[in-house]
């Protein structure tokens, strides 16, 4: 008979500070849980909180969701136990992750000694299918750092009870194949769930890594499917304009958000062909200003920089006034398209050359989309390289 400990635990530990509060990554959960399913397996008993350490030496405590501590079956396996699992809920702390209230599981079961640790994809966690990304395709979606962070709690606390520490670590989310669909990983070609993230084993609220890490595994899994030719877009809308206009596949379609920054400084060390960058003509003013995160929190647009490309394009000091003194950037637009003014074309290749700059001769050809909500073209640049 199993023995089955349910909602144990509240949402996690805490980190003292000021303002947002942190949270844990997938990676923290998973090995909080392999640290005390590991821990039941050879004692019978369940850590609860169960305290493990970080790459950067933090020490937090999780509490536990669930538990189960099953017996072997037969005879030869009297007083051993066949496997053991915990359970943590994902506690984002301030950052509005999509992995928030997850329930991580860890299943442990004892391996041969000689086998080592070794890593399986339970329901919920996705499976790599594409090349180009940390990992080899067929591997479980469990990334390179927090499996380091298991292994190296699996070998403390083999070390602490004297056992070989050889082990098979199931890792499973609860309504991790649904949540996985409001994530990068089909596109990855990570299947079948979530991929267990964290370099820290800390989520920063607000500080969106983990979009600006599926950017870098985007241009990754490009690269590694031979493509040449990549876009950069703000959103859907974009997206489909690109596609449109160049036929790009989608593993060659970067969700680039906010994060132009992101996209351009990773695509500098690692270059493509040639690159597109294509968003509402707002934003992509934002970068053609200068700005590389284009948030309206972080960013704003330039009214009087739009007035100032109006006037080079040909726009009378009276326009430009307009421009300047417009409510949004739509609006800077409407006024010069109506004037006969290509604000677009202005903004879209000015973003460009800002592009280049951050670039910094790698190369790669640039070219700019700049559309309206609709989707609809009101400004292009040509291509440009170094």
């Amino acid at each position: 008979m199993s023995s089955v400990s349910e909602a144990k635990g509240g949402r996690g530990a805490q980190l003292k500070h000021t303002g947002l509060r942190p949270g844990w990554t997938t990676g923290a959960c998973a090995t909080a849980a392999t640290t005390a399913a590991y821990t039941a397996l050879l004692t019978g008993d369940f850590p609860d909180p169960v305290t493990i350490t970080l790459p950067r030496g933090q020490t937090p405590a999780f509490a536990l969701a669930a538990e189960e501590l099953a017996p072997a079956q037969g005879a030869a396996g009297q007083g051993a136990a066949g496997y053991a699992m915990a359970a943590v809920v994902k506690d984002a702390g301030d950052d509005p992750d999509v992995t928030h209230g997850a329930l991580v599981r860890s299943t442990v079961r004892l391996l041969p000694p000689g086998s080592g640790v070794v890593f399986r994809a339970g329901e919920g966690v996705g499976t790599i299918t594409r090349p180009g990304l940390p990992l080899p395709v067929g591997e479980p979606a469990i990334n390179p750092v927090p499996r380091q962070m298991m292994r190296d709690h699996v070998a403390l606390v083999a070390e602490r009870h004297g056992a070989p520490g050889d082990v098979e670590i199931t890792i499973s989310v609860d309504h991790g194949a649904e949540i996985a669909r409001s994530t990068w990983n089909p596109r990855l070609g990570i299947l079948g769930g979530l991929s267990i993230l964290g370099t820290t084993g800390i989520v920063v609220p607000y500080s969106c890594s983990a979009w600006i890490d599926s950017i870098r595994r985007g241009v990754d899994v490009a690269r590694a499917a031979g493509r040449t030719h990549v876009a950069g877009c703000t959103g859907s809308t974009s997206e489909k304009t690109v596609v449109a206009e160049h036929g790009l596949p989608e593993d060659a379609l970067l969700d680039m958000g906010d994060f132009a920054g992101a996209v351009l400084k990773y695509v500098r060390r690692h270059p493509v062909d040639r690159l597109t960058i294509c968003g509402g003509f707002a934003k992509l003013s934002k970068l053609a200003a200068g700005h590389l995160d284009l948030h309206s929190a972080r960013s704003q647009v330039d009214k009087p920089f739009l007035a100032e490309l109006a006037r080079r394009g040909g726009a009378s000091e009276a326009l430009a006034a307009e421009v300047a003194d417009a409510n949004t950037g739509l609006a800077a637009l409407q006024l010069c398209t109506a004037a006969g003014v290509r604000l677009g074309d202005l903004v879209a290749a000015r973003a460009r050359d800002e592009a280049l700059s951050v670039l910094r001769g790698a190369p790669v050809t640039v070219d700019v989309i700049c559309i309206d909500r609709a989707g609809n073209v009101v400004g292009r640049s040509e291509p440009a390289g170094p």
